[in-house]
């Protein structure tokens, strides 16, 4: 009787293994460098995050004799502020976050996560110091790297034609079937943005530089401040890093607002309530601690994704030992 084979090995090679160890040498000497102090957040939550574009995974656990639901993390960002709001002063973390059903050439539905938070840096700050840790984690590859810094509003209108904050439905519905994107998504307005983004924007970026992508519409504003641009247009207060049509790191100038913050979580659960999603415990400990956070900018880093881009790689799977499909 035959038997199907089970293959057993990693995915990616030993090389890659040994790349990772080195990236995670990197990194932790880097910000010993600059004291800033590498904590350590539960994965588990009461909360989940209301993000309608993120599906968190449920977990049941028993809690002092009683069940309940709580959630993997997508991210440490609400334990890791708590810590700020305690004083911890600058902090980063090396983590595995959970996204659910995100399975691909660039995902996997656990993957690994560098987050880290400066107090009193602004965005320009942090740009700096990403430009220095790129020219750790990167020099093999490229020597040195000089970002430059990019609009998602001119980053649109250069190849689009379009302004993406000023559009109209209609003019986002016109664009898509100008370029071939004849898809339906009725009164979406941001789903043709971020459609358009996806298909014309973003594979383009990061190619003959790194490219921090920032002033994104305010709709896309999550726990990010807005403010407004140089034409004074209201923006989102945050950026996204692209090497090679590759998203690596999303990161804002931090919403210390709780009562616009728990605004922004009930309109994302009344949007989950609309399309059939699960309504999210919002994190209580997280807007207690709001208050007491000074001003910070702060980012997330895809480990994963940044191994990618050092050793040349075109698919997550040839970084990581077991993905999904075979964990």
């Amino acid at each position: 009787m035959s038997q199907d084979v089970i293959h057993y090995q990693p995915t990616c090679d030993l090389k890659a293994m040994r790349a990772r160890a080195q990236m995670y040498s990197q990194i932790r000497q880097f910000f010993a460098e600059r004291e800033v102090l590498e904590v350590e957040t539960p994965i588990l939550s009461q909360a989940g995050v209301t993000d309608v574009h993120l599906a968190s995974i449920q977990a049941q656990r028993h809690v002092q004799g009683s069940q309940q639901t709580h959630y993997l993390q997508t991210s440490p960002e609400f334990a890791m502020k708590r810590l700020l709001a305690s004083g911890s002063g600058p902090i980063y973390q090396v983590c595995k976050v959970f996204r659910d059903d995100e399975h691909g050439r660039k995902h996997n539905s656990e993957f690994t996560m560098l987050e880290w938070y400066r107090p009193n840096f602004s965005l320009k700050d942090l740009m700096f110091e990403v430009t220095d840790l790129l020219n750790v984690t990167l020099k093999q590859r490229f020597g040195e790297v000089r970002p430059t810094i990019l609009s998602y509003k001119h980053a649109f209108m250069d190849r689009l034609d379009l302004n993406p904050l000023l559009a109209s439905l209609k003019e986002l519905k016109d664009c898509c079937n100008r370029v071939g994107l004849n898809l339906d998504l009725g009164d979406d307005r941001l789903g043709y943005i971020d459609l358009l983004f996806s298909h014309f924007v973003e594979p383009s970026l990061g190619f003959d530089t790194p490219v921090f992508l920032t002033d994104f519409p305010p709709e896309l504003a999550s726990l990010a401040k807005t403010k407004t641009d140089e034409d004074g247009e209201l923006v989102a207060a945050r950026f996204e890093l692209y090497i090679e049509g590759l998203e690596l790191a999303n990161a804002y100038d931090e919403l210390i607002d709780a009562d616009v913050l728990r605004s922004r979580f009930a309109a994302d659960n009344a949007e989950r309530e609309k399309l059939g999603l699960y309504v999210m415990p919002i994190d209580e400990f997280l807007l207690a601690a709001l208050p007491q956070m000074t001003a910070c900018a702060g980012i997330a880093l895809g480990v994963d994704r940044l191994l990618m881009v050092a050793t040349e790689q075109m698919r997550l799977e040839k970084v990581i030992t077991f993905p999904a499909s075979i964990s």
